[in-house]
């Protein structure tokens, strides 16, 4: 199996090398993959609001952003520029403290999952060893957050919209735990590197989508829940609670709203390509075209363009999910309250707890497909 570049050791061994010690060395190592990362999650969830103007225009036969750079590619940092100079304001009997670290909590808690998020063979900050663990657990904060800014905005819609916000996420926060467990069931273990290089042996054969259609399929209606995209936007509908929890928000909180869903958005579809297409895996082995060409897979300048081709990879596979989840915003209509907690609990959570022991089963019956 491909090994990768080993990009923490490579530059470890160049900072050694200009006379810094080891530890410091490390620590460097430690602060810089995070500035990239931030930075990289940043960019991707422009490109995500540039992407959500550009597809709802071709959907609806109207011309999208472009009057602000070539195909109106300077419209997101126009929307940052806005929001940070925009003048954030407290509504005069809301609770100043907790109005504040709602935004913030949600935020941060999305940002954190994508310290476990593989972009490549060794392309990820921290292998812990329960990385889907990690994800589910501090993702599940965010609804704190969004609770927490319905309740201090003084504002009804936004008290709803909190509510309906905590709902929806304990609905379809099991379900979704549910279907990557079984995920992890057939890796025999949670680390997000292992469940990509469990499917890279036969190429496109081997992804876990074809070993779990159903837990594909939930997955995609929880991630989209969870990112209260559309059918499911139940949270901040504005005809019914003018936007939800965030109605009383302006500025640079209203920014911590914002940029986080679309981070979120991109995580999801991060996840999606990690548990189920393959992850950085290309349809067909890599080390298969080395072998072929008569490239020793050690080669420095191979594994460069090996860890480029896999970076590549993901993020296809990833802006394919939120193509279709745009794409879904403009074809379908919203669910009502009632019907959304009814296909989480009714119908995904049984389904799901099937499928997992479905998955047992296949596992006991057929270790050498379902990874016993």
């Amino acid at each position: 199996m491909y090994g990768g570049i080993d990009l923490q050791r490579s530059l470890i061994e160049i900072l050694t090398g200009l006379g810094l010690p080891a530890d410091v060395a490390k620590v460097i190592w430690m602060l810089l993959p995070m500035a990239v990362m931030v930075l990289g999650v940043t960019v991707g969830a422009l490109v995500c609001t540039w992407l959500e103007r550009k597809i709802s225009a071709a959907a609806q036969q109207r011309i999208g952003p472009e009057y602000a750079g070539p195909f109106g590619l300077l419209i997101p940092i126009a929307d940052v520029a806005k929001l940070v100079i925009k003048q954030g304001t407290i509504p005069a009997k809301a609770d100043p403290l907790l109005y504040t670290i709602g935004p913030a909590l949600v935020f941060t808690s999305v940002f954190l999952c994508y310290l476990v998020i593989p972009f490549g063979q060794n392309l990820i900050i921290s292998d812990i060893g329960t990385g889907v663990f990690f994800i589910i657990a501090i993702s599940s904060v965010a609804p704190i957050g969004l609770l927490m800014a319905g309740y201090s905005s003084n504002n009804k819609y936004s008290l709803l919209g909190g509510l309906r916000a905590a709902a929806q996420s304990i609905s379809y926060e099991i379900p979704l735990a549910l279907a990557v467990l079984a995920v992890a069931l057939m890796t025999n273990g949670l680390s997000t590197i292992d469940i990509v290089n469990q499917q890279a042996e036969y190429g496109i054969l081997s992804w876990n989508i074809w070993r779990q259609p159903i837990g594909f399929v939930i997955f995609i209606i929880a991630a989209l829940a969870e990112c209260e995209r559309l059918p499911f936007d139940l949270p901040e509908a504005e005809e019914e609670l003018v936007a939800g929890y965030q109605t009383e928000y302006s500025g640079i909180r209203f920014a911590f709203f914002y940029g986080g869903s679309y981070a979120n958005l991109l995580l999801a579809g991060l996840l999606a390509s990690i548990l189920y297409l393959g992850g950085w895996e290309l349809p067909f082995p890599i080390d298969r075209i080395s072998e072929a060409l008569g490239i020793e897979a050690n080669t420095a300048w191979w594994q460069v363009l090996a860890a480029f081709i896999g970076l590549t990879s993901t993020l296809v596979k990833t802006y394919a999910f939120i193509f279709f989840a745009i794409l879904l915003r403009w074809t379908v209509p919203r669910v009502r309250i009632d019907q959304l907690l009814d296909l989480g609990w009714k119908f995904l959570l049984p389904i799901g707890l099937a499928n997992l022991l479905i998955t047992a089963a296949l596992k006991l019956a057929f270790p050498f497909a379902f990874g016993g």
